[in-house]
Order: structure tokens, then sequence, then C-alpha cells
């Protein structure tokens, strides 16, 4: 990993839930990249600590184990990360999970388990930073949502809805602490070449890679480094102005019209 230089992020403590893989590896690459000191919150932190080992991070980089669907285990994980890295300035609410359900034979508990990744881990990890950015009069939070908080299609039940909820919770929480200058948004990817996605469309039927191709204007899906760019922007001051949006970052898809 090249050495840290001044960037949008530089000297600030970003938190991200569900850092080891995927997007979330991606913004904790970029927010190192761009100057940040960067604490992973993860139920399995080896990943984590072969993230940080990859990337030759060192001391800029705490993995501090936690399932952040329990209020106890955010705020004992988030004390480990400011103990090492200080207050944070910005935290991305990455970690969620899928759901592929039948809205007649799911559980209740499968339904709770699925809200509290996608939309109560969220609310609990504001919760857990935003005192410390209340005093500091400044701080940033980001939310992963999907494009399935707009546009979904059959057998995505409920990771429609816990997705909608999280965009509602981003307005909602935007406007009960923008005096504070404190903003919250939230980015919506669309279909991202993940190491899930990839052995996802590997393994199913023929074809379905160009299908998935052929309904993006720009002719192909994104990478987890475009998803990390705009996120990390989102919070740093270069949108300063920027509170209560919803970007979608998923190269045009959801402005095509079906047909």
């Amino acid at each position: 990993m090249a050495e840290a230089r001044a960037g949008r992020v530089a000297g600030q403590h970003v938190l991200v839930t569900g850092g080891s893989n995927g997007i979330g590896a991606a913004i904790v690459e970029k927010a190192l990249a761009e100057g940040a000191v960067v604490s992973i919150l993860d139920r399995d932190p080896g990943p984590g600590r072969a993230l940080s080992e990859r990337l030759g991070a060192g001391d800029r980089l705490v993995v501090a184990p936690c399932d952040i669907r329990f209020a106890e285990m955010v705020i004992a994980a988030h004390a480990v990360a400011v103990a090492a890295l200080g207050p944070v300035a910005a935290l991305v609410n990455n970690a969620g999970r899928n759901s592929y359900a039948d809205p007649v034979t799911m559980t209740e508990g499968e339904w709770d388990d699925v809200f509290a990744v996608d939309l109560k881990a969220a609310w609990l990890c504001a919760r857990a930073v935003l005192p410390a950015m209340i005093v500091a009069g400044k701080g940033a939070i980001l939310n992963i949502a999907s494009v399935h908080a707009d546009q979904t299609f059959k057998g995505y039940f409920p990771y429609a809805a816990a997705k909608s909820g999280l965009v509602g919770l981003t307005r909602s929480l935007a406007l009960e602490v923008a005096s504070h200058q404190i903003r919250v948004n939230a980015l919506s990817p669309g279909w991202t070449e993940t190491a899930l996605v990839a052995d996802y469309l590997a393994n199913a039927p023929h074809g379905t890679r160009d299908t998935v191709i052929a309904t993006h204007p720009m002719g192909r899906i994104g990478t987890p480094a475009e998803i990390a760019n705009c996120a990390v922007f989102l919070i740093s001051d270069e949108a300063s102005f920027v509170t209560g949006a919803h970007w979608r970052v998923d190269g045009g898809l959801g402005a095509r019209f079906a047909g």
C-alpha cells in the first residue's frame, strides 16, 4: 500500500461496519488512501486483519469484533475503536445481509434478523458515534442502502423493505442532527462485481451475466472501487453541503424504462 498522503479524509477516524470484504473493504482501502485512520466492526475479525496485512495499514487500521445487531456489542466495539484512533469523524454503515424469503412462510424470527442487521444496526452505530460528533460540531454518517430501496423484484422479500427503511432513516436522522453540522446520507449501489456477485454470476444459468449486463445503459456492472470513490466523497468535506440525500451508484440502471 502506498504511503498515506493528505487526502479528502486526512487524519480523520472513519468507522466502517462490515468493512472486511466486498464494498466495505473497498471503502476501507479508499479511506486509507485518502489519509484516514480506519476501524472495522465485523463479526469475524479474521478477514479484516488479513485486509490490514494486505494493505500494509499497520496501526492505521483497527479491527474490532462486533455483532452489530446487539447494542452492548456496538458500544464495546466503538469504545475499542475510539481508544485506539480517537473520536469517530465519519461512520459508514455498510454491513448488511440479503434476504430471499416468501412473505407467507417467512418466520417472525427471520424477519427480525433481516431488520436487525439492515436497519436497526445503522441506528445503533449512529447512536454510538453521535455524542462525540455533536460535541465536535461536525461529522458524517453514510448508510449503504441498495437500488432495491427504490426498485426490486420477486424473491427479495423483505430486503427491499429494510433498505427502503434505511433511506427513510437517513432522511430523518439528517434533519435531527443538521444543526450540529453533522451530515447523514445514503448511497445505493447497483450490481457490483464483488466476490459474492462474481460467484453468483459464475454459477447462474448460462447467459445470466449477459442478461444482467444488457440491462445496464453503460454496458457493464460496477466495481467495488467505484462505489468506494463515491462513498469517501460523501463523508469528506468536499460534500459539506450534502445531507439527507440518497445517491444511486448503478450505472444508470434505475433510470432505464423496462421494455
